[in-house]
């Protein structure tokens, strides 16, 4: 089964005090695990969200202002596709992630 991992995070920081560094180190040694295995199909870092654009919908004419869609704590720092078993397996995965405060798990719509 495949899903989305939406991984999140303060825009920026580093979670327990490490440096940037260190914890992109063991991101890198998470992916490469995991795309070895088969498992990671596809996804990306993303930048941060001061470089985002979002368009809102609603009025006479789409909106388009700075920055992420709400004003949150967390921001999407990035993504993974994953192929999976199951949800149990996808769950096993993402426990060893070692860098955001939050990993959401979607399924994907397969057609």
């Amino acid at each position: 089964m495949k899903y989305m991992l939406l991984f999140a995070g303060a825009d920026g920081d580093a979670p327990g005090g490490e440096s940037m560094t260190a914890v992109m180190a063991k991101v890198d040694k998470w992916w490469h695990k995991y795309s070895e295995a088969g498992a990671i199909v596809g996804g990306e870092q993303l930048q941060p969200a001061s470089r985002a654009t979002t368009v809102r919908f609603g009025g006479e004419t789409p909106t388009v202002v700075d920055g992420p869609f709400a004003e949150t704590k967390e921001v999407i720092g990035g993504f993974a596709i994953i192929q999976v078993p199951d949800l149990d397996a996808a769950l096993e995965m993402v426990k060893s992630w070692p860098a955001s405060s939050s990993v959401e798990i979607r399924p994907v719509v397969e057609a």
